[in-house]
């Protein structure tokens, strides 16, 4: 039990880091939650026209998923599990930023690639294909989770399946604005026109 513990306050705290807001203010871009969806995850940090900076938030973000599994490793399958969606959690809703922080969507992947990595690639290609035909990043993030989710069950033990289920409910639950825009026909669509 205090190996799970501990790995959900190491996966907590790793994921309550805001690559970027740190990453565009170190840019000069100034706050990110200003523009776009108000997020601090990749897909907004592109909004700001720099795709170096919208690059690395995403890896950073995957990093601190797969970080936070792998300290959780260290003491067995449950308390991998407890860090993957405390990791999440963490991204979700930073203390530091008064618990608004991003959607999730590649904190997640990253959770997925220590995980359950086959998942976590039949996810990435069902993101591509859902943005390359759509053009939304909320809905091809929408659609992969759901399908990971929906997959878990079959492909993973009990612990990892839980904690897959667990973080995307979590994901959907963030992106509930963005539902409520793809509905309405006002979400915004992916563009890499600038910079």
């Amino acid at each position: 039990m205090t190996g799970v513990l501990t790995a959900a306050i190491i996966g907590y705290l790793l994921g309550s880091v805001p690559f970027g807001l740190v990453l565009t203010r170190l840019a000069g871009l100034g706050d990110v939650r200003r523009i776009g969806s108000g997020s601090i995850g990749a897909t907004n940090v592109l909004r700001t026209g720099n795709k170096t900076l919208a690059a690395l938030t995403l890896a950073l973000d995957l990093a601190k998923g797969i970080a936070a599994v792998g300290f959780g490793w260290v003491w067995g399958l449950e308390a991998a599990a407890a860090g993957a969606i405390a990791v999440c959690v963490g991204h979700m809703y930073p203390v530091w930023l008064g618990f608004r922080g991003g959607k999730g969507a590649a904190t997640g992947l990253g959770v997925l690639l220590a995980l359950a990595w086959p998942v976590a690639l039949g996810a990435v290609l069902l993101w591509l294909a859902t943005a390359a035909i759509f053009r939304y990043s909320s809905l091809a993030a929408l659609v992969a989770t759901c399908a990971t989710a929906a997959v878990a069950g079959f492909v993973a033990d009990t612990p990892r399946a839980i904690a897959i289920g667990v973080i995307a409910i979590l994901i959907v639950v963030r992106h509930r604005e963005n539902i409520h825009r793809l509905l309405d026909g006002t979400e915004s669509r992916i563009s890499f026109s600038k910079g």
